[in-house]
């Protein structure tokens, strides 16, 4: 009896911790997208009326820096995506398959950034590119967010190189494949899904990130600062549907890859 009694009471307090964390989690999500249609005036901190004027004048005079540090933003990500996607691809692919005589030492450089306080990163960065006469802009944010997102890039790629087979490679080779057929037909296909998942993970870190940034960004503005910034006077709602459209847009890539991903294993089954 006691057994099923505290047995009932873990399920229940496991279940209303479960809800109460999905609570605190999605209820700023809920109050961004519900704040995104609030008829507004100065600030969009009280409810005033529903509307979708805030939808249609998104990028018009008078809040037209919102939309130009939203572009700034995946300008930035962009770049430092590509840039950290290929530099991390082949670091990965050299301390996976090579026996290099610092690859210790390379191991321990490539995880630092990954541990080392984001405050201390940024001032670090801020500080090389004084001493260097860089001045601050979007040219700094793009290395800075590259140099941080290569560690990212080379975690996600390397476990998924040292879970390919080299025998593949080499059957490729024996039938007379040169290196770049090799590495275009059998080798970057099978690296494509953890090259894309490193891909993605580089841009939401670096489109969300706002601590390095603010260090490096000189005068040019990134949404996440310019939301950091507009808060003391009051966020528009303007940039509610930014991040409302964003997050609406992450959904259905997600919801997008899940249903093309089941209806290829449906194709496959009935192929086998």
């Amino acid at each position: 009896m006691n057994r099923g009694l505290r047995f009932g009471i873990g399920s229940w307090g496991l279940a209303v911790y479960a809800i109460l964390g999905f609570v605190l989690l999605l209820t700023p999500i809920v109050y961004t997208i519900a704040f995104s249609f609030n008829d507004s005036v100065k600030t969009n901190i009280v409810w005033r009326g529903f509307t979708f004027e805030n939808w249609t004048t998104i990028c018009t005079v008078e809040n037209g820096a919102v939309c130009e540090a939203f572009a700034t933003s995946i300008l930035v990500g962009v770049v430092a995506t590509l840039a950290a996607t290929a530099l991390g691809t082949a670091i990965a692919i050299a301390l996976a398959r090579y026996r290099l005589r610092f690859r210790s030492a390379a191991t321990l450089l490539i995880f630092l950034p990954m541990a080392t306080p984001e405050v201390v990163l940024g001032a670090g960065l801020a500080a090389q590119f004084l001493t260097a006469g860089v001045p601050k802009g979007v040219l700094t944010i793009i290395l800075a967010h590259t140099m941080f997102c290569i560690s990212f890039v080379v975690v996600t790629v390397r476990a998924r190189v040292s879970s390919l087979d080299p025998a593949l490679e080499e059957a490729g080779r024996d039938l007379y494949a040169s290196p770049g057929q090799v590495w275009w037909r059998i080798t970057f296909p099978l690296l494509l899904p953890g090259i894309v998942a490193a891909a993605l993970l580089s841009f939401a870190l670096s489109f969300d990130d706002f601590i390095i940034t603010n260090f490096n960004a000189g005068a040019a503005s990134t949404f996440p600062k310019y939301v950091y910034t507009a808060a003391a006077r009051g966020i528009p709602a303007q940039a509610n549907v930014i991040a409302t459209a964003v997050f609406l847009l992450a959904i259905a890539l997600v919801i997008g890859s899940q249903l093309y991903s089941a209806a290829r294993r449906k194709r496959l089954a009935r192929t086998s």
